[in-house]
């Protein structure tokens, strides 16, 4: 099953990522010739209008046909030349060409704000244990008390509760308790502690020494709370991936953390077995990653073409057909070396030779 679920994944974010492509140049007056749900050969195709609209075999993302695509393409030769791709605009291409990855962060944006209408559980803000002569131990703190608020900001969730107490370190703190029948004010001061961020490097944060008991609730936000905080969410997961990209050019993060198509089978297996709730975060995580991905200054990405379209409307005119040849080249070596770079980091994993980057 991790298979069809990796490949169900896989499929619908591309098809995401084409149908943007597809919208835009409708929008745009560019005629689009065949709109394609799937790969390989059409099972099941009907024109409308001028499109054609199939159902392809493999149902692996989708494709979108535009009318005079190619730039080197001779618009003499072709029917309604005004209509074809190359043709246009350089503003109405930047819309066509960057429209993919703005609909795999907006499909992001919509299924985290999904997510959160659906309900997801969030852990009780109640203290589970209290390690010996920790800050908590020595202030009064004890098993089974409920955290309603710190400083007289309400809470009710652990992980508002450790944001604070991490933010906080050696800073006096007024914990407000529920202690059975009685209302209780607890003053503790977090120690200072180093410990790794997720990119492995040292920071300090404050620790009173509890854990949590484990009780937890279902949390759902409503309507505009929802599309609110998945479009916030959406933003943190981009820069949260452009972050780890430079992290990655810094060497901070090892190059070994670098995942592949096997890496993503397994973790879209993993989390499906998880439940449908962790299926369709991780869906939205992947799909973020896959937008700002091909917005990368690569050749033949969305990334690359958007550079000649700069190029373009500095240049006025678009780059030669050998140069826009051969840097494609340059971006398919690169792209191929990156794929059998993370390939065999994926192959280590499944050896048990690297860690996987959870």
């Amino acid at each position: 099953m991790t298979a069809v679920y990796a490949i169900l994944l896989i499929g619908i974010l591309i098809f995401v990522h084409e149908l943007g492509h597809f919208i835009f140049a409708k929008l745009v007056g560019i005629k689009v010739l065949k709109f394609s749900l799937g790969l390989g050969p059409a099972v099941i195709s009907r024109k409308y209008g001028e499109t054609t609209y199939q159902l392809s075999a493999f149902p692996i993302g989708g494709f979108v046909k535009m009318h005079g695509e190619d730039q080197d393409q001779d618009n003499a030769e072709l029917e309604e030349p005004e209509r074809s791709f190359a043709a246009q605009s350089v503003f109405k291409r930047f819309l066509v060409v960057s429209a993919g990855s703005v609909f795999n962060l907006l499909f992001a944006a919509l299924v985290f704000s999904i997510v959160l209408m659906t309900g997801i559980p969030k852990m009780k803000a109640v203290i589970g244990d209290v390690l010996p002569n920790s800050p908590a131990k020595l202030a009064g703190l004890m098993k089974g008390d409920i955290v309603t608020g710190i400083n007289g900001k309400t809470l009710k969730h652990w992980d508002n509760l450790t944001g604070i107490i991490h933010d906080n370190a050696e800073k006096s703190l007024a914990v407000s308790i529920k202690r059975g029948t009685d209302n209780i004010v607890i003053h503790v001061t977090p120690k200072k502690n180093v410990t790794k961020d997720i990119f492995g490097q040292d920071i300090e944060v404050g620790l009173i020494g509890i854990s949590p008991s484990g009780d937890s609730e279902i949390e759902r936000y409503g309507f505009f709370q929802a599309i609110y905080t998945g479009f916030a969410r959406t933003w943190d997961v981009i820069s949260l991936t452009l972050l780890s990209v430079v992290k990655l050019i810094q060497r901070v993060v090892p190059a070994e953390t670098i995942g592949g198509p096997i890496m993503i089978f397994q973790l879209a297996g993993k989390q499906a077995t998880s439940g449908f709730i962790s299926f369709l975060t991780f869906m939205a995580v992947i799909s973020i990653n896959l937008g700002v991905f091909n917005l990368f200054p690569i050749p033949i990405l969305d990334g690359g073409h958007i550079v000649y379209l700069v190029i373009e409307g500095i240049r006025k005119k678009p780059l030669s057909a050998q140069a826009m040849a051969i840097t494609q080249k340059v971006g398919l070596v690169l792209l191929l070396v990156l794929m059998v770079f993370a390939v065999y980091n994926d192959v280590l994993r499944l050896l048990g030779k690297s860690p996987m980057p959870y």
